[in-house]
């Protein structure tokens, strides 16, 4: 048998290696029960159920614009354009992790011309004086090196490094939740402070018709100048909610802009003239517990973070071995350019190198420490996000249902209120009714108005804030706008 064939179950031992440190096992995730959907379905009277949430949940609305906003912002907004590169720096990272199981190569060439002395002949017992001596010395050469991943140290580094490429893709994902929902919210605040501005002019309006009859009514001496001075701090009341109204509509207006990666002062003109609350005209999807943790990137990122954290307690443990490289040498050397490429100027050198820090560990045994410990903080990171998004989604439902259910009984105050005041103004028109009586009818009517338009709003608010919780709006969202350093 030759020493080829002896060796040869040596190194493919060697080459194979084995791996060291934990395999990761996914932990369980807790689920809420179907009977609790159920539950919230009748407590949100049918407007919930357990259908799937649609990839783009915001086209549920049937509104061009918000649907246009949404995608612009998915595309052009600055926090996905952050995450978008660190997903590219995560992979670079593993591509350059992967390169660790190739071996390098490292072809060189030089030229030196030299000067050297010959040794004196007196100092060791002979003769002759010393001299100079000059000479050329030409070099090529290919240095090769290859660690042998003998303890799983380098598989263990790329593990790690996938799992940071996932984490950051379901980072990215979350970036892209988080915008879609706040471009939403915004809109639906935009359009909902609109309608207030609406129904605050609306009821100035009528509160000033209202002041009309009671300075005439005051003028024929059927009232008193109190009763003037009291419906003229209502109109005053109803009045100052204009500018606060007008002020928040355009402060989100320039959110808006901002979320779709535009300068504030560029406010969208569409947006701009919504006057509509978005609602909804079917029942919400919610989907189920499995899906909502499928599909909540936190989580995913959070669980792609504990599988990478693991791969490295085996990064760290492979240090407490010996790390064998197979290194290579072959190159030419000559005094002469002429003689560079002749059989007598090849040189070589092959062989193993073994490195061990033995037996002071306590560097490697530390690290080890603390890559566990790390782990361990990952792994208590992801029962936190999973507990997140079941409480967040269980909190959403809840203030949607009692949005419903406020906005139900406003509903029923502003109609009782509008029949209310228009009985009083003909009572107070035909002599039955006081002054008095007339402006609490007013006041009650202006109350319940703008309650109502408020509860719009937070149904809508509500609404948007469920979606966020149940973590859709990342699938297909289109490309990020990329901008090169350096350039315009």
């Amino acid at each position: 048998m030759s020493r080829a064939t002896r060796l040869a179950p040596l190194v493919a031992a060697l080459l194979s290696g084995c791996v060291v440190g934990p395999n990761y096992v996914k932990p369980a995730a807790p689920l809420p029960s179907d009977a609790r959907l159920r539950e919230v379905e009748r407590a949100a009277q049918a407007r919930v159920n357990a259908e799937k949430l649609p990839e783009k949940w915001w086209q549920l609305y049937r509104d061009p614009v918000l649907d246009r906003l949404v995608t612009d912002a998915l595309g052009h907004n600055t926090d996905i354009r952050v995450a978008a590169a660190n997903l590219q720096r995560a992979r670079a990272v593993l591509a350059e992790q992967r390169g660790a199981r190739l071996p390098t190569l490292t072809p060189s060439a030089q030229y030196n011309r030299q000067q050297g002395n010959s040794a004196n002949a007196a100092a060791f017992g002979g003769g002759g004086a010393p001299r100079t001596f000059q000479f050329d010395l030409f070099q090529l050469g290919i240095d090769a090196s290859y660690e042998v991943d003998l303890f799983g140290g380098v598989t263990r580094a790329i593990q790690a490094g996938r799992g940071d490429v996932e984490a950051s893709v379901a980072q990215l994902d979350a970036a892209r939740v988080a915008v879609a929902a706040e471009t939403a919210r915004n809109y639906a605040a935009v359009c909902a402070n609109a309608a207030q501005l609406i129904v605050a002019r609306e009821t100035v309006r009528l509160q000033r018709e209202t002041l009309g009859l009671t300075r005439r009514s005051f003028e024929a001496g059927r009232g008193t100048q109190r009763d003037v001075q009291q419906q003229e701090v209502l109109v005053a009341q109803v009045e100052a909610q204009l500018p606060g109204l007008e002020a928040e509509r355009r402060a989100g207006l320039y959110a808006l802009a901002t979320l779709t990666g535009r300068p504030a002062e560029q406010v969208d003109a569409e947006a701009d003239r919504c006057t509509t609350i978005p609602q909804l005209d079917q029942p919400l999807p919610a989907g189920d517990g499995a899906a909502l943790i499928a599909r909540r990137p936190d989580v995913r990122a959070a669980e792609r973070t504990l599988a990478a954290d693991t791969a490295r307690i085996g990064v760290a443990v492979a240090d407490l071995y010996p790390s064998i490289s197979l290194l290579g040498r072959i190159g030419l050397n000559a005094t002469r350019g002429s003689q560079l490429f002749n059989g007598n100027s090849v040189n070589y050198s092959i062989g193993p190198l073994i490195q061990w820090n033995f037996p002071n560990q306590t560097v490697a045994r530390a690290r080890v420490r603390q890559a566990r410990a790390q782990a361990e903080a990952s792994l208590a990171r992801f029962d936190a996000a999973v507990l997140a998004a079941l409480n967040e989604t269980e909190q959403a439902l809840a203030r949607y249902a009692g949005a419903l259910d406020q906005r139900e009984v406003l509903v029923r105050a502003e109609a009782a209120s509008t029949e209310a005041a228009r009985i009083s103004r003909l009572r107070f028109q035909s002599g039955l009714d006081s002054s008095l009586q007339l402006i609490q009818a007013d006041r009650d009517l202006a109350n319940t108005r703008t309650a109502r338009a408020q509860a719009d709003a937070a149904v809508a608010e509500a609404q948007i804030s469920l979606f966020r919780a149940l973590g859709g709006g990342w699938e297909g969202a289109p490309e990020v706008t990329r901008r090169v350093p350096g350039s315009p």
